[in-house]
């Protein structure tokens, strides 16, 4: 067991899968020489040089499209977008290309391309360094959508992204960066890690589930301590994919729970929250002993650092809406 940051576990993975794999290639804005922007590639094109950790020009479009070309030709390229609200000039090729291509060759074609995305607010950054823009690609059909929430996860999920056959978009929570766990990086402990699909109960619990992913993750498992002193127990599911989805563990726990409540930072309105809501309540309306609840940002941009800790949720919010399900 190895004590490491999230953003070092993201950073071991990669080394990882670039020493296993010599077709795997790192690309973005000063990903090379910096190491990135919270230096997450850092040391990496000192050790695989710059043909493999490549500093590219300051054009997400072209960083894709790209990718999307060295894929074709049987490279693994994982794209760093600098920040979450970069990732909208790539969007065209996103969307209209990476995740179309395989259908569009009836499968003669794949794209192992990974879009790494630090995501969320909680550092003090303006608009288009705090977003969090899930809901955008987990509506794009042939988009597979994962959020790491932990060292351990991390450093796991990375690997498991870049040896995926299909285009992985991979959010990281930037605000949890600096945050230590220990790391099995045993070549052994890969034979026990989970699929990269599969949710996990992170606290078990029998009042009430809550749903969270990526950031808000460490935010549930401090609502649930406090609300345990209140007498309840709460049961927190770190969702770890959102595109495809573990359905049967969130659907097993609300209906043995009877209560549901989800979080997520980016605005309730439309969110990735309203399609669990829909799916709990279409598979477990007969269990369910009050309305799905949704915990999340406001319908708003995103705004100046000295009000982001009104924006965000926290935990007297998830708390707010434990309390608002006991009360039905």
């Amino acid at each position: 067991m190895t004590t490491l940051t999230l953003a070092k576990a993201i950073n071991e993975g990669l080394r990882r899968a670039m020493e296993d794999d010599p077709k795997v290639l790192i690309m973005g804005e000063d990903v090379g020489k910096l190491g990135g922007v919270f230096r997450v590639t850092d040391g990496l094109q000192k050790d695989f040089g710059e043909l493999r950790v490549i500093d590219t020009p300051l054009a997400e479009s072209g960083i894709v499209g790209t990718a999307i070309g060295l894929a074709l030709r049987g490279y693994r390229p994982v794209c760093e977008i600098q920040f979450d609200g970069f990732v909208f000039p790539a969007a065209d090729q996103i969307i209209t290309q990476l995740a179309k291509m395989p259908l569009r060759s009836l499968g003669a074609l794949k794209l192992p391309v990974v879009v790494r995305i630090p995501c969320g607010g909680g550092i003090g950054a303006v608009e288009h360094h705090s977003e969090s823009p899930e809901a955008y690609f987990t509506h794009t059909a042939g988009l597979r959508v994962v959020a790491c929430s932990n060292p351990a996860d991390a450093y796991v999920m990375i690997q498991q992204a870049i040896r995926c056959d299909d285009p992985v978009i991979f959010f990281e929570p930037k605000r949890r960066y600096w945050e230590k766990a220990e790391v099995d990086t045993s070549p052994e402990a890969a034979a026990g890690w989970p699929d990269l699909h599969t949710a996990r109960v992170v606290r078990p619990g029998g009042d009430v589930t809550v749903l969270a992913y990526g950031p808000m993750v460490r935010t549930c498992l401090e609502a649930a301590t406090a609300a345990e002193e209140d007498g309840r127990s709460v049961e927190v599911i770190d969702l770890r994919s959102l595109n495809p989805l573990d359905t049967a563990l969130v659907t097993d726990s609300v209906r043995r729970t009877g209560r549901c409540v989800i979080v997520h930072e980016a605005p309730v309105y439309s969110g990735f929250g309203a399609e669990l809501a829909a799916r709990i309540t279409e598979s477990c309306f007969y269990h369910l002993e009050a309305p799905v609840l949704r915990v999340g940002g406001f319908s708003t941009p995103y705004p100046p650092s000295k009000l982001e800790e009104h924006y965000l949720p926290d935990l007297d919010r998830v708390l707010d809406a434990v309390d608002r399900c006991f009360a039905y």
